[in-house]
């Protein structure tokens, strides 16, 4: 990519971008949310589609030049049909947070009673937590993990739907390192007669390669983000196995009454919470749908799920309590309190050593969402950087140094300097590093 520009015009902005970059060459990046997207992706994200203003859908726009655009978000959706199986697909969400908003206003109203997973055992804001618009907007009834399993009680689930009868579930989290259970969700909304949502933001380019169960034909609808393992650009996404008539005979803004919960879902994202769609970030996912497509993203997907494993077995082995006792995904999920350190305090120790990963509250937390007691590991972006297995037991060997004293300041030095090696190995960005 050519930066020339930017350094002559903005050399100050410029000196900001090449710290990022050096930064993310050299740590070892173990968010679990967090990717490194294609040039192709970065090209087209950074391309004149940023431009163009598109309201509404292709076709049907509010402004005119947009036939070229609409080729780039008909592409995007046919791709992302063909990679799940889907058969209704709306790429315009800016975020996985607001894919979600726009699947739960067309799905139940104001006030409704909704179930979603614990934030502190595993689920996302969006799922119902107090401080978000989830939260404030419907009534929530959050259900739990079992404390011995580290699974999703159902056992709870349906003693709880039973009592409260909701109008939507949603299955899914963000720090939930087991298979997704949407059939098991399905008797329970069946039984209940709920809507049933998925968010698949994390495990989604394990769903698409066949390496974690599809939420197809199982839930009502299924949202995502269009980062993590499906390496895209930052982005969310709607989908449906089936579009079927109207239950609610709805009126959608502008159209009448709509025949199709397509139609009301597509109204909801636009113009119902959202304005103008971001055609760049639209194309650059039509972009990364294309690679999910090619068979050797299928081989990727399989060495971010075997390098968790791997992870998991390592920690495990140094006496590492894990959630649910390992993984099925490409995440870990880590409780640090017989380690006698907070998640923030091995986040900040391992992060001056050139490891990021994020504290994260484990099932049944004492600690405050501030401190935590755990910290949440993943493994995509470094499996897109090419380490395998081997890398991976060379990983835990680093974090479990700094995590053993994590004040040790000369420890912190040593490892630093080992993953800086490490990061040389597998380099990142080479055209865009001064």
């Amino acid at each position: 990519m050519q930066l020339n520009t930017l350094k002559r015009d903005d050399p100050e902005l410029y000196d900001i971008l090449m710290r990022e970059v050096s930064r993310e060459h050299g740590t070892l990046e173990l968010i679990a949310s967090e990717n490194f997207v294609s040039y192709a992706v970065l090209q087209m994200a950074g391309g004149v589609m940023t431009n163009k203003y598109a309201e509404g859908y292709p076709g049907r726009r509010y402004y005119g030049g947009c036939e070229h655009v609409d080729e780039a978000e008909n592409l995007a959706r046919e791709r992302a049909k063909k990679l799940f199986g889907a058969e209704y697909v709306n790429v315009q969400p800016h975020s996985g947070s607001q894919a979600n908003m726009a699947a739960l206003m067309t799905f139940v109203e104001v006030g409704d009673t909704i179930m979603g997973l614990d934030l502190a055992h595993g689920g996302h804001l969006t799922h119902g937590s107090p401080v978000n618009f989830s939260g404030r907007l419907y009534h929530v009834v959050s259900y739990h993990v079992h404390p011995q399993t580290g699974r999703v009680d159902f056992d709870e689930l349906i003693t709880l739907a039973r009592e409260h009868k909701p109008k939507l579930i949603i299955c899914g989290g963000s720090a939930y390192p087991r298979f997704i259970e949407f059939e098991q969700f399905r008797e329970v909304a069946d039984e209940v007669n709920a809507f049933l949502m998925a968010d698949i933001a994390h495990p989604a380019g394990l769903v698409a390669t066949g390496l974690h169960p599809s939420p197809f034909p199982h839930c009502d609808v299924v949202t995502t983000t269009t980062h993590k393992t499906l390496r895209g650009p930052r982005g969310g996404m709607i989908m449906m196995g089936r579009d079927w008539e109207n239950p609610w005979g709805k009126v959608a803004p502008k159209s009448g009454r709509v025949k199709q919960v397509s139609e009301l879902l597509d109204s909801m994202v636009m113009p119902g919470i959202q304005g103008g769609p971001l055609m760049h970030i639209i194309a650059a996912k039509a972009v990364a749908f294309g690679e999910a497509l090619k068979p050797d993203f299928k081989e990727y997907t399989r060495q971010v799920v075997e390098n968790a494993r791997c992870l998991a077995e390592e920690f495990m082995s140094r006496d590492y309590q894990l959630v649910s006792g390992g993984t099925d995904t490409h995440l870990v999920l880590i409780d640090l309190t017989n380690k006698g350190i907070t998640g923030k305090a091995a986040e900040k120790a391992l992060e001056k050593a050139g490891i990021t990963v994020n504290k994260n509250m484990v099932p049944f937390d004492k600690k405050s969402p501030f401190v935590t007691s755990g910290i949440r590991i993943g493994t995509p972006a470094i499996t897109t950087r090419g380490m395998q297995v081997k890398e991976m037991k060379i990983i835990v060997d680093l974090i479990n140094q700094v995590l053993s004293d994590p004040e040790n300041q000369n420890i912190i030095d040593k490892v630093r300097n080992e993953v800086k090696d490490l990061c040389e190995e597998f380099p990142l960005y080479e055209q865009i590093r001064d």
